[in-house]
């Protein structure tokens, strides 16, 4: 019987984690097979698979919100660029968007990519450009209201080149929090992965404008060796009025 995300399975006395050794195989790239062994090797990827999620990153959002607790019973969430679905996978139950914790407020899901996502009990996924025009009255029709939490941990196809890709990570997540700033309710929180580079401290500045805090946090669950953070947004503050043709939120 399938298990559900969260789930825990015990692995017996006994039992002993083995490393997985990769050979590299004919055509195959060197760092292709260290990519493959570091997979076989990451308790990260083992718990995904043995607690029903998705992919690893689902720990990541697991473990922010045991920090920051804003996926909260009825909060409206939005998820940009969910696939493969592990951040939603956690919001759900998280939420209650399935209505199973009897007494308490029943949230929303919203998933967001530009690919369909297999189909995930109490989250609606849909495809759609952030980044078109109309994106942000879409969202908010589809969530019949504003949105308690906006969250991203998009990133660009790599090109290779380190700074290029950090510029490119960069100018999504200063996308992302644009439209955060049109969907969320005062009080909102927004989450957002980037990468350490030196040219995130604009969106820095423009975070720290609309929100009451603004933390950076690596958390246990992303790599070592990676350079990739997240911010931590929260207490919309909604958008200034000097912002031209921008309406505040409503209350």
């Amino acid at each position: 019987m399938a298990r559900k995300p969260g789930d825990r399975k015990s692995s017996g006395r006994g039992q002993r984690d083995l490393k997985v050794k990769v050979k590299t195989a004919r055509g195959r790239k060197l760092s292709s097979t260290r990519w493959l062994q570091r997979q076989l090797n990451d308790p990260y990827v083992k718990r995904a698979q043995a607690e029903g999620y998705r992919g690893r990153a689902a720990f990541k959002i697991l473990e922010l919100d045991e920090r920051y607790r804003f996926l909260v019973p009825g909060a409206r969430v939005v998820d940009l660029g969910c696939a493969p679905g592990g951040w939603c996978q956690v919001a759900v139950p998280r939420v209650n968007a399935l209505g199973e914790k009897s007494g308490k407020a029943v949230g929303r899901v919203i998933g967001i990519d530009l690919q369909e996502v297999e189909p995930i009990a109490g989250a609606e996924l849909h495809v759609l450009d952030f980044l078109a025009d109309g994106a942000d009255d879409q969202v908010k029709a589809w969530l019949g209201g504003r949105a308690d939490v906006v969250m991203s941990d998009m990133a660009a196809s790599s090109s290779g080149h380190k700074q290029t890709d950090h510029l490119r990570i960069v100018a999504l997540c200063e996308a992302a929090a644009e439209l955060a700033f049109d969907v969320l309710e005062p009080g909102g929180t927004f989450v957002a992965k980037v990468l350490a580079g030196g040219a995130e401290v604009g969106l820095q500045t423009l975070l720290k404008q609309r929100f009451d805090k603004v933390a950076n946090v690596k958390p246990p669950a992303s790599r070592a060796d990676s350079s990739e953070k997240f911010v931590v947004a929260t207490g919309y503050r909604g958008r200034p009025v000097s912002d031209p043709g921008t309406a505040e939120p409503e209350a």
